[in-house]
């Protein structure tokens, strides 16, 4: 018998909020988080709007533990894992635990820093800057701090690793090597990203509008989503019992370009349909999909085509909140997994800020009002990556 995997915890820090209560809030009040470059040093600063966690690395520092000489990804990965371990308020103590996280940047913020300093004469730039660069390094630092020894794993699979990091902890637990998984991802801004998006031309220089007929391209963010899964049995000792499971999820890749989608959507299809076969459900159980929903001409085409083949002729609601968050790559399935889980526990749908003309080819809309006191049992959250990686899961109310 499938075992069932339960969340029993949640955490984030974005653009939009430092943690989960700031996020519901921006998302119910129509906050969205982009805005002229703030903390992120780029010659792009006046002209490309970003969405930045709106803390300085020492206040990240004060609020975590880690020295502010740590990568900002590090820093933003720690506020989130911590507090959605916090959140479930449980006690590790005897416990299989690890902790699976992603991102794209590792320590790339701290590595660009060195050059500028050390190109310019070759005693010059801290040695401290580069020796976290790879992304596993972020992962070892926050398991470490946390206290999470049985098994600690990096993915780096473009924009859908988060999402891949939660289901591969669900497999972990499933198959009874391990009892608790800390599951998410994190990013932030570096130079490196925003300039070779900006070669690809698909960067927004003004907000965002996902889905839009009109749309232009991305907005980048940077932040962090984690979520604790825990087995059946360790749910039942909880004090507050689990009432959200993840039911579904599947990965699949179209291998149809390195940076753009299949514009049948072959990739986002086989994700989506994959889950739904995982979690036994059908296309008509779904009550909200969280898009991936970039705001590129590529993306969104690809994933309506995608989502149009499966439901059609009944859509279930649907938002992409990177209308609030940007873009956050490597930590945008973990932070959507968040919004995915507070969708059903407030029984809400999030708003696609901006949303103006429908696309000619696609026969329905997003939603564009934030909306209460809806039943929602059961949310699609597509991440789909650089590639063709496609990740798509389902968390259900039990």
């Amino acid at each position: 018998m499938d075992q069932p995997v339960f969340v029993a915890g949640a955490g984030i820090i974005s653009a939009i909020g430092n943690n989960t209560i700031e996020c519901y809030n921006a998302l119910a009040h129509y906050r969205e988080g982009m805005a002229h470059m703030e903390y992120f040093d780029s010659e792009h600063r006046d002209k490309i709007p970003v969405a930045e966690v709106k803390l300085t690395n020492e206040a990240l520092s004060q609020r975590t533990g880690l020295a502010n000489t740590k990568s900002r990804t590090a820093l933003l990965a720690m506020v989130a894992a911590k507090e959605a371990l916090d959140d479930a308020a449980l006690d590790i103590t005897g416990l299989r635990t690890g902790f699976i996280s992603a991102n794209s940047v590792g320590g790339m913020d701290k590595t660009e820093k060195f050059f500028v300093d050390f190109l310019s004469g070759a005693h010059k730039g801290k040695l401290r800057d580069v020796v976290h660069h790879e992304c596993g390094s972020v992962s070892e630092l926050v398991a470490d701090q946390l206290g999470l020894k049985d098994y600690i794993t990096t993915i780096s699979t473009a924009c859908s690793s988060s999402a891949n990091a939660i289901f591969f902890g669900a497999r972990l637990i499933k198959n009874n090597l391990l009892d608790v998984v800390v599951a998410g991802g994190a990013d932030s801004l570096t130079k490196f990203t925003l300039n070779g998006f900006n070669s690809l031309m698909i960067l927004d220089e003004q907000y965002c509008q996902p889905f839009d007929e009109n749309r232009r391209g991305l907005n980048l963010g940077e932040g962090a989503g984690y979520i604790v899964l825990v087995s059946e049995r360790v749910a039942a000792t909880l004090k507050n019992k689990p009432t959200i499971r993840l039911s579904g999820y599947c990965n699949a890749n179209d291998a149809f370009h390195q940076t753009a989608s299949s514009p049948d959507g072959n990739g986002s299809f086989l994700a989506m349909s994959g889950a739904l076969k995982k979690s036994g459900l059908n296309p008509a159980d779904i009550d909200y999909i969280n898009l991936h929903g970039t705001g590129t001409q590529n993306n969104d085409i690809a994933e309506g085509t995608a989502i149009k083949r499966l439901f059609d002729p009944h859509y279930p609601r649907m938002s992409s909140t990177k209308a609030f968050t940007g873009h956050t790559l490597g930590a945008s399935g973990g932070i959507e997994a968040v919004f995915s889980i507070l969708a059903i526990r407030h029984g809400v749908v999030f708003p696609n800020l901006r949303f103006q003309t429908p696309m000619k080819e696609l026969p329905f809309i997003p939603e564009t009002e934030f909306i209460k006191n809806v039943a929602v049992r059961h949310v699609l959250s597509n991440s789909f990556g650089f590639g063709g990686n496609c990740s798509s899961l389902i968390f259900s109310k039990s």
